[in-house]
């Protein structure tokens, strides 16, 4: 039988940008090789689950304000993941109330 191996935070430092269009997510994991991240995103939140030899990164966090999350752009570079995600326009999807 295999033994599980410990899982550890990631660290996740997340903000709006000044223009207040888009959230940016740095999450530090060091030692993972790219292929070995795996991310996944929802309108209102994002799990990762990062695997090298020794352990595994996980992080799971909800945003601030709903997200577009396909419109989702990431980056990898020396053990920063770097993730860029278009806010969501606040009245869409809203409906026209009739007013009689």
């Amino acid at each position: 039988m295999a033994k599980e191996k410990l899982k550890m935070a990631a660290d996740v430092c997340s903000y709006v940008d000044e223009e207040k269009n888009q959230i940016n997510l740095e999450i530090c994991v060091p030692g993972v090789k790219k292929e070995n991240i795996n991310l996944k995103m929802l309108d209102d939140s994002f799990s990762l689950f990062a695997t090298r030899a020794d352990f595994d990164y996980v992080a799971a966090s909800a945003f601030c304000c709903p997200v577009k999350s396909k419109s989702a752009k990431a980056s990898y570079k020396d053990g920063m993941l770097k993730v860029s995600v278009k806010l969501k326009d606040p009245m869409a999807g809203a409906h026209t109330v009739a007013i009689h």
